[in-house]
């Protein structure tokens, strides 16, 4: 499956590709289930041990009706009470069992299903998490799984109720034919209404699941947003969004009930019209001397019996078409597969200095999008080049192809003489450092996410990694330094100070290649000549791409690339190129509030 038809949030309107994702998501449930297979038979044993004793009671009951209290043995009724509450202490104990089962195969197929699906958004490729909504992504993770949870843990309890329904059936048949084919005659009827019903839930469920996931995505964005939104006063605005997508949610939810509560009921009166068939058939049966008080007792017993488990089987059927529909959502992420895996014959990064070479590559974000188009260039082993252009020219996109976020849709990128495509993809991004332009930090403390490309790492070394990085002193100055929990997202520091410390991550790693995406946007520029010297310290011996727009931090690279047009269309150093290509002062001048004065700073 290409990652545009498995991407979180793409529906299908298809009635058949529907059934086809339900039928999917039953596969996915039963594979998820079968590793529990012998606790589901555990589950299923105590549900047979609770149904044989509770099957038994009532022909207990008739026999103390019939003969103990019909002819005065007291002692008769006293011996079959106690073996009453004999089975009934095996029932509760197998339902104590029964239960236990149902709640562990659940559980654990949930937690089983949750892990796969989160290593398997791990695997997948960047285009695939570009193209999904991380609320659709949250949703599959969450409400799609607990319904198949829900389900599973109804299949022993249905299991068992299923056999209670043989077993009433089968002894009514043997007491009176007659009599069973009163009690029993309804359930042709109750079968046609629970076929309907099922055909009839299974879209509006498949569509509430699609309208949770929707609601999940505006309540992601709005929290993730939530200082754009403030920013801009849009609360109002987010707030209309979300009472959108909830009264989507009430419709759909209020369709499903609807529809339960057509189908509910009917288990609920069926019987209930057993029982008056019973009473009058029988208790002519009885006045006539053919049929004992016992045996009626025993047949209202177990009609009412038969309540719970046709219950039950109803909540099964409306459960597991929602549970279905969850699982076939989960199971359009399993089957998308990663773009970018190793090669069977992958070899191992060979010794280098991190010479890094684009060989006539092109590259695009998808038809129409050409971002690279022939892009000749190389980066010697240890030094420093300064990727500029104009928005758009293809710098960040260099950057993601030489750790292989994206493959090249023609030429070639190597480190150190090999095509990155022919390296194990852990082995080459282990060997690359990036400090991205947005940098993302860990709700954890601040030891944690500079170790977080080397958790082994000793204090002495994260301590180093953040002095080169700069970030050592502020560090030191928070309450409980470097052991300071930093809020979501790292919003609690500056965003000069976060991106020090997503630098002080990449150090930490000792990359051969260190990319530094536009690395001191956020940095105070009263502070950014401490970042540049820090940088120069972590730079030197080290291939370094440099992505940047202020003149100060382009002159720490020893060459100057520009890009234009997904081709290098002028490269030297800095002051070179200020002194010989318009173009480039005019990018300069752009990218920079102060405009040409920044230019004229920068020949100084």
């Amino acid at each position: 499956m290409d990652a545009q038809s498995g991407s979180a949030g793409v529906r299908s309107k298809d009635p058949a590709a529907e059934r086809e994702a339900r039928r999917a998501g039953w596969r996915l449930m039963f594979s998820a289930v079968r590793p529990q297979r012998w606790w589901v038979a555990g589950g299923i044993g105590a549900g047979v041990v609770w149904t044989l004793a509770k099957l038994t009671v009532p022909l207990l009951a008739a026999a103390a009706v019939d003969d103990g209290m019909r002819t005065g043995d007291g002692g008769k009724v006293l011996t079959l009470t106690l073996v009453m509450v004999g089975v009934g202490v095996i029932q509760a104990v197998a339902t104590g069992l029964r239960r236990y089962a149902a709640f562990r195969i659940a559980l654990r197929t949930e937690t089983d299903l949750r892990q796969r699906l989160f290593a398997h958004l791990q695997r997948l490729h960047f285009s695939f998490h570009d193209q999904s909504q991380t609320g659709q992504l949250m949703a599959r993770a969450n409400t799609d799984i607990q319904q198949v949870e829900t389900v599973v843990i109804l299949i022993p309890l249905t299991a068992a109720s299923c056999l209670t329904m043989v077993g009433v059936l089968t002894i009514m048949v043997i007491k009176s034919p007659v009599l069973a084919l009163l009690g029993l005659g309804a359930l042709p009827f109750l079968n046609i209404a629970a076929t309907r019903f099922s055909n009839r839930i299974a879209p509006v469920n498949l569509a509430l699941q699609e309208e949770l996931a929707d609601l999940s995505g505006v309540v992601e964005e709005s929290l993730a947003g939530v200082r754009v939104v403030k920013g801009f006063g849009a609360e109002r605005m987010q707030v209309r969004r979300l009472e959108t997508e909830a009264k989507s949610v009430l419709d759909q939810s209020l369709a499903a009930a609807k529809l339960r509560a057509g189908f509910i009921p009917l288990i609920d009166f069926l019987p209930t019209l057993s029982l008056v068939a019973i009473l009058w058939y029988g208790g002519h049966q009885v006045l006539d001397g053919q049929l004992q008080v016992g045996d009626i007792l025993a047949f209202n017993l177990y009609i009412l019996m038969l309540i719970w488990p046709l219950r039950m089987i109803g909540m099964l059927i409306a459960q597991a078409s929602r549970a279905s529909a969850g699982a076939g959502r989960v199971h359009e992420i399993l089957v998308t597969d990663p773009e970018i895996v190793d090669r069977p014959d992958a070899v191992a990064l060979p010794p280098g200095p991190g010479t890094v070479t684009f060989e006539g590559v092109r590259f695009g974000y998808g038809p129409g999008r050409t971002v690279l188009n022939g892009l000749d260039l190389t980066i010697r082993g240890g030094e420093a080049v300064a990727l500029v252009g104009a928005t758009g020219s293809g710098k960040t996109t260099v950057a993601r192809l030489v750790p292989r976020f994206y493959d090249v849709e023609a030429g070639r990128v190597l480190l150190d003489g090999v095509d990155v495509r022919d390296l194990s993809v852990q082995e080459l991004r282990k060997s690359i450092g990036i400090v991205f332009e947005d940098t993302f930090l860990f709700s954890d403390s601040v030891r944690e996410n500079i170790a977080f490309a080397d958790p082994e790492a000793s204090q002495d070394k994260v301590r180093r990694a953040a002095r080169l990085s700069g970030a050592e002193a502020f560090i030191d100055a928070l309450p409980d330094g470097y052991d300071t929990v930093i809020g979501e997202h790292g919003f609690s520091l500056s965003g000069g100070q976060r991106q020090r410390i997503a630098i002080a991550r990449a150090v930490i790693a000792d990359p051969r290649v260190l990319i530094l995406d536009d690395a001191t946007s956020s940095v105070d520029p009263t502070k950014e000549h401490e970042i540049r010297a820090a940088l120069g310290e972590v730079m030197a011996g080290r291939t370094t791409i440099i992505i940047a727009h202020r003149p100060a931090t382009i002159a720490l690279a020893d060459r100057v690339v520009l890009l234009a047009d997904g081709i290098v269309v002028a490269e030297g150093t800095h002051d070179e190129l200020l002194a010989t290509s318009e173009r480039y002062r005019t990018v300069l001048a752009a990218a920079d509030s102060s405009g040409p004065a920044a230019v004229e700073g920068a020949r100084s």
